[in-house]
C-alpha cells in the first residue's frame, strides 16, 4: 500500500502496532485525539477528532487502507462512546465511501457478545449479547460495516478483539487471549487477501480452552500460532480462582457484565 491509516494510534494497541506495520505500506498515517510521539520515517502524525466529519474525510483521503483502533475502550457515560464510537464510525466510512473504499480493519470486541455464558462455543452466526454500552457501539459498528458491504461493496474484517496484552493476566483470558504476534499476522491476511467482504473474524490465539468458532474466516488462511498455555503456571500463581457464580467465571465478557451504566 502507498499510505496506511492507524486511528486510535495513541492507544495500547496503537502503539503496539505503530512499530509492527511499517512494511505494509509506502507511509503509516497515525492519528488520535490524544497527542503523540512526533513523526518518525515513513510515518506522518495526525491529531484529529472521530466526531468531526471534516476532519476525518481529510484524515481518510489518500489512504489505500485504514486500521480503526480509535474510539473509547472501555465503559464510559453514553456521550463520549457516542461521539467517538457511534458518531465516529459514521464518520470514517462516509470518508472511505467518499476516498475510493479503502480496506479497512474494525477493531470490534469480545463485549458484543460478552453476556453468552463461557460454557457456550460461538460461532458468527450467535446472536450478540452485549455487556455494556461500549458492546453496544461495538454492535453498532459491526452494523455499520456490514451495511456499507452491502450496499456500497465496502470491504471491512470485523475483529472481535479478545484480549489483546504480551501474556494473559487472569484465568478468564485463558480462552480470550490474542497475542500481538498473532494480530500483526491477522492485519497481513486482511490486507493481503485478495476478497474480503465484511467477514466476523474472532480475535484469538490457539488456545487450548476455545469458546470461539473462526471457520466462517478460514478462506482468508489465517492461523494463528501463540498459545496461552505456556503462561497457565504464571496465572495460576498470581490470581485465585474466582467464584464460581462471579462474573469473570461466568460470562464471556467477564466483569464488564458487572458494570454499572455511567453518568456524568
Amino acid at each position: 500500500m502507498k499510505r496506511l491509516l492507524i486511528t486510535g494510534a495513541a492507544g495500547g494497541l496503537g502503539q503496539v502496532m505503530r512499530t509492527r506495520l511499517g512494511h505494509l505500506a509506502e507511509t503509516i498515517r497515525l492519528s488520535d485525539l490524544a497527542e503523540m510521539d512526533p513523526a518518525e520515517g515513513g510515518e506522518e502524525v495526525v491529531q484529529a477528532n472521530l466526531a468531526d466529519e471534516a476532519a476525518v474525510h481529510d484524515l481518510v483521503a489518500g489512504c489505500d487502507g485504514i486500521i480503526h483502533f480509535g474510539g473509547v475502550s472501555v465503559e464510559q457515560p453514553f456521550d463520549p462512546i457516542c461521539d467517538a464510537n457511534i458518531r465516529g464510525v459514521y464518520n470514517l466510512y462516509e470518508a472511505a465511501r467518499a476516498n475510493g473504499h479503502p480496506r479497512i480493519l474494525f477493531a470490534s470486541s469480545n463485549h458484543t457478545i460478552g453476556y453468552h455464558p463461557q460454557d457456550r462455543h460461538l460461532t458468527v452466526e450467535d446472536p450478540m449479547k452485549p455487556d455494556g454500552l461500549y458492546g453496544v457501539s461495538k454492535c453498532f459498528g459491526e452494523a455499520m460495516a456490514s451495511m456499507y458491504h452491502s450496499k456500497f461493496g465496502q470491504e471491512t474484517a470485523i475483529v472481535r478483539i479478545g484480549s489483546c496484552f504480551p501474556e494473559p493476566k487472569n484465568h478468564r483470558m485463558m480462552a480470550t487471549w490474542f497475542s500481538p504476534d498473532d494480530f500483526v499476522s491477522l492485519i497481513e491476511c486482511v490486507f493481503r487477501a485478495p476478497r474480503l467482504g465484511a467477514p466476523i473474524i474472532w480475535g484469538v490465539s490457539d488456545n487450548d480452552e476455545q469458546w470461539w468458532d473462526n471457520s466462517a474466516s478460514r478462506y482468508l488462511g489465517w492461523q494463528p500460532k501463540d498459545s496461552s498455555a505456556r503462561f497457565r503456571d504464571k496465572v495460576e500463581a498470581n490470581n485465585a480462582r474466582p467464584a464460581a457464580d462471579s462474573p469473570d467465571a461466568v460470562y464471556q465478557g467477564g466483569a464488564f457484565t458487572a458494570e454499572p451504566i455511567h453518568r456524568d
